[in-house]
């Protein structure tokens, strides 16, 4: 790999590192080519990614940049896994650490805070983006469904009570 290689190599890591909301880094000694492909389609169903760069190079674009310190975690066979979602990364690491032990989580970042394997643990269990929009759209429409139901009751007890009237006038 040549230098303006690296240099591009570098610029490209660095802008995964500002841009994502997560960064899952993780070791993968031992996998598979299936199973790593695997990882990045799991990945990129949700939106994320998966890259494999050089530690070094990886060291020089972290500098400077939110979650700086994840350069510790960078020794052995590391990749990269993130996403825009600050969940969608670390659900998916997560649950392919639970059925490979092979891919072994290290820590990660979340913007400017540095994660430990029971930190992207931790953000794994949180709800995804999709799911929160899912709670807060229920949460609005739980008081006007109310309202109609409050509004509809009188109407509904009237009804009834003017049936049993009739009825009583019937027999």
């Amino acid at each position: 790999m040549d230098r303006a290689q690296k240099e591009k190599v570098v610029g490209e890591l660095g802008q995964i590192f500002e841009s994502s909301g997560v960064v899952v880094v993780a070791r993968y000694e031992g996998m598979t080519v299936a199973q790593m492909q695997d990882l990045r389609a799991d990945m990129r169903a949700v939106g994320g990614s998966v890259r494999v760069a050089k530690n070094k190079l990886a060291k020089i674009a972290l500098e400077g940049k939110p979650g700086a310190s994840m350069g510790d975690l960078l020794k052995g066979m590391t990749v990269f896994a993130y996403s825009e979602d600050p969940v969608a990364a670390a659900k998916i690491t997560d649950a392919y650490a639970r059925k490979n032990e092979k891919f072994v989580i290290l820590g990660g970042a979340m913007g400017n805070t540095a994660l430990d394997p029971a930190g992207v643990k931790a953000v794994a269990q949180m709800p995804s983006r999709e799911e929160l929009i899912a709670q807060i759209v229920s949460i609005i429409g739980a008081p006007a469904s109310s309202i109609a139901g409050a509004i509809g009751a009188p109407a509904s007890n009237i009804a009834g009570i003017l049936t049993t009237i009739e009825e009583r006038l019937a027999a």
